[in-house]
This record gives structure tokens, C-alpha cells and sequence, in this order.
């Protein structure tokens, strides 16, 4: 049985000053820990990118209780081509919208909610409701093209409890986080921003997961894999590729949760390499 706890959302971006901004002024959120690498990751956290990079995580709260957002940027790597594959991520704050006006951030109205678009396209929902203590990121939203397919990769490969489904979306969990997936028409294109989802599960249990996605015969981008980050824990990784593309990284809670401790000096760190990029304008 999977039982998995949802951590977090891959970005790829290409302005950091301009996102970390976005990120922390406008949507509110707290850089948690910021990494510097000197060559590609193993895994392609970064992407097909053997270069320096960055990994900034970003959230409203500790990893070990919040659903965070992950910032991969790529030192000389200016922008990415958008796809049609993220859908978005649903936050419920009463604070978002206000503050985003006053900034002079672009808002558009939505359906019971407000859009706000990132530098680099990514779109953000705001539900306009206070969240008390609970982590107001409650929905990461992936597009698919058959949804039937989907739904049962992600609910009887993968296990994700179904919550519910209409004629064109679904809705799983594993453990109060929801996916949507959501059905568009045509063929779906992750072009040169896509993203990858993480969740902890067991160390013990990663092996079970390679054993069960090879006999669904599905796709293994990375098999067991320990990575290593410079002066931290490492942590082993199996990533996969459901039906659609879509990345997916199981990574083992015990070193994870060594990896994801909050570093306190990490926004003055961030700020002080932004000030130092040679490829980027302040």
C-alpha cells in the first residue's frame, strides 16, 4: 500500500529576482532553505541541464507540515517555452488579492476566485478565505488528455484516494492534499517548463513502488537514486512519468525530512546570490 505525504511543486524559472519577489511579496510566502549547485542533478531536478543551478523552496510553513513550492532556476537560462500541461495552484488566503493591488500586480477574476500569473506564466487561483493555522495551499491542478487513463494511473497504480469526479476532472488525495486532473482537448505539450510533483513516502516503501509501476508497465524515468546536497542529507528518489508525461518523484521520508529542515539564514543567502548573478538584472 502507498502512503504517501504530498511536499511539493517543481518550477523552472528564468528571472529568480523577479519570481522571488512574486513568490514572497506578492503571494506571501517564506524562502525555507535555498541550495547552490555546480553541476546537473542526476534526477533532472533541474531539467536536461548540466550547469550550475539553484533550488530556492518557498512556502507558508515548514516542509514537514506545509505543501511548498520548489523555485529550480538555471544560472544563464533566461526563460523557458510555457506548455499547456500545469493547470495551477489553488491558495486560499484573505490576504492575497489586497496585497497584489497595492503592488500594482496584475489580478484578473475568476470563477470564485482570482488569477495571479507568475514572471514566467504559472498560473496561481486565490480563493478568498481565511485559513487560520491549515496550510493555505489546498489544490495543484495537472491537465491530461484522457482523463479515465489518469484517474486510474493516479488511483489504482499509484493509490491516491479518489474524492471526486465530474464529466471532465477528477479529484484525489493523499492525505488531505488534493490533485485535480483536468481534462483539455488535444494533445497536451510539456514543451521546456515542466514541472514534477514530489511526495515522502518510506524508505521501505520505494521499492515496492518500483516493483508496482513495472508491472502496470509504466514509465520509470529514474530509477533508484541517492543525491546528495553539500553539507545536507541525502536522500534517495525514484521518479516516474504518468500517462500524460506528468513527473513524479517519490523520495524517502527519512532523509527528506533531514534534507527539508528550515534554514533561517536561507532569504538573506538567496538575496545575496540574486545580488551577485552575472546573467540576471537586480
Amino acid at each position: 500500500m502507498i502512503s504517501a505525504r504530498a511536499l511539493h511543486y517543481v518550477f523552472k524559472i528564468g528571472n529568480r529576482a523577479a519570481n522571488i519577489n512574486f513568490f514572497r511579496d506578492i503571494l506571501g510566502m517564506k524562502v525555507l532553505r535555498h541550495e547552490e549547485f555546480t553541476q546537473g542533478c542526476d534526477a533532472a531536478c533541474n531539467g536536461p541541464y548540466d550547469n550550475r543551478w539553484s533550488k530556492t523552496m518557498i512556502g507558508y510553513g515548514p516542509e514537514s507540515s506545509h505543501f511548498v513550492i520548489e523555485l529550480t532556476y538555471n544560472y544563464g537560462v533566461k526563460s523557458y517555452e510555457l506548455g499547456n500541461d500545469f493547470g495551477g495552484v489553488t491558495i486560499a488566503s484573505a490576504e492575497i488579492v489586497d496585497r497584489a493591488t497595492r503592488h500594482g500586480y496584475p489580478v484578473v477574476a475568476g470563477a470564485g476566485h482570482s488569477v495571479l500569473t507568475s514572471p514566467d506564466g504559472y498560473k496561481f487561483f486565490i480563493v478568498n478565505e481565511a485559513t487560520g493555522e491549515s496550510d493555505p495551499v489546498r489544490k495543484v491542478t495537472l491537465n491530461v488528455t484522457d482523463l479515465e487513463r489518469s484517474v486510474k494511473y493516479w488511483h489504482e497504480t499509484l493509490q491516491m484516494k479518489q474524492v471526486t469526479k465530474g464529466a471532465d476532472w477528477a479529484e484525489l488525495t493523499y492525505g488531505g492534499f488534493v490533485l485535480k486532473l483536468a481534462k483539455i482537448e488535444g494533445a497536451l505539450d510539456r514543451a521546456k517548463a515542466y514541472g514534477r510533483i514530489a511526495f515522502a513516502v518510506p524508505f521501505e516503501v520505494q521499492p515496492k513502488i518500483d516493483e508496482i509501476i513495472k508491472a502496470a508497465g509504466g514509465t520509470i524515468l529514474t530509477p533508484l537514486i541517492s543525491l546528495d546536497t553539500p553539507g545536507k542529507a541525502t536522500v534517495r528518489v525514484i521518479i516516474l512519468a504518468d500517462p500524460d508525461g506528468h513527473e513524479i518523484c517519490f523520495v524517502d521520508e527519512e532523509g527528506f525530512s533531514q534534507l527539508s529542515q528550515v534554514d533561517p539564514e536561507s532569504n538573506g543567502q538567496l538575496d545575496k546570490y540574486i545580488q551577485k548573478d552575472p546573467f540576471q538584472d537586480k
